[in-house]
């Protein structure tokens, strides 16, 4: 009875070997570079925030312009004038630092909000791809993989396709 007890455990992983295990990998950093719904999302973070860039580098250009006048004519100014000027340049530096920040966190955040969405849609293709070729794991992170493994460019064609 033991003897045939341990005859079935031994059998059973071999079953399970015979079938083959199917293994995919796909490449989440080129998916989000080639993928249609990748770039759109890039274009049209690009022209949420291109007005609000502009106005940085207006303002970036304008405080380097004062700054650079101010050390001009920091020489031929009286004290107090100079000192005035210096606290107004720093308030003004501040104040360039403190919107420079806002736009870097609101556009990290949008982008963080576009990323979801198209990994949340990439994901269901994945689980669409791998239900459909009948893959028992698809891997998104590896050290190395086969190219023959690589199911990256269906992914793609199947985001860019809408399906």
């Amino acid at each position: 009875m033991a003897l045939a007890l341990c005859g079935a455990c031994f059998a059973a992983p071999v079953a399970l070997a015979q079938e083959a295990t199917r293994i995919g990998f796909v490449n989440t950093d080129r998916m989000l570079r080639e993928a249609a719904p990748a770039k759109a999302a890039q274009s049209k973070l690009e022209q949420e925030f291109s007005r609000r860039e502009k106005e940085l580098d207006d303002a970036g250009a304008t405080l380097k312009a004062a700054s650079e006048r101010f050390e001009r004519d920091a020489s031929t100014m009286s004290e107090s004038q100079r000192a005035a000027r210096q606290r107004q340049l720093m308030e003004q530096d501040r104040e360039f630092q403190r919107k420079r920040r806002e736009f870097q966190e609101d556009l990290n955040a949008r982008k963080q909000e576009e990323l979801q969405q198209i990994l949340d849609r990439a994901n269901r293709v994945v689980k669409q791809v791998a239900e459909a070729e009948k893959y028992d794991v698809i891997l998104q992170e590896a050290v190395y993989v086969h190219p023959r493994l690589d199911i990256t460019d269906k992914v793609i064609k199947a985001l860019n396709g809408g399906k």
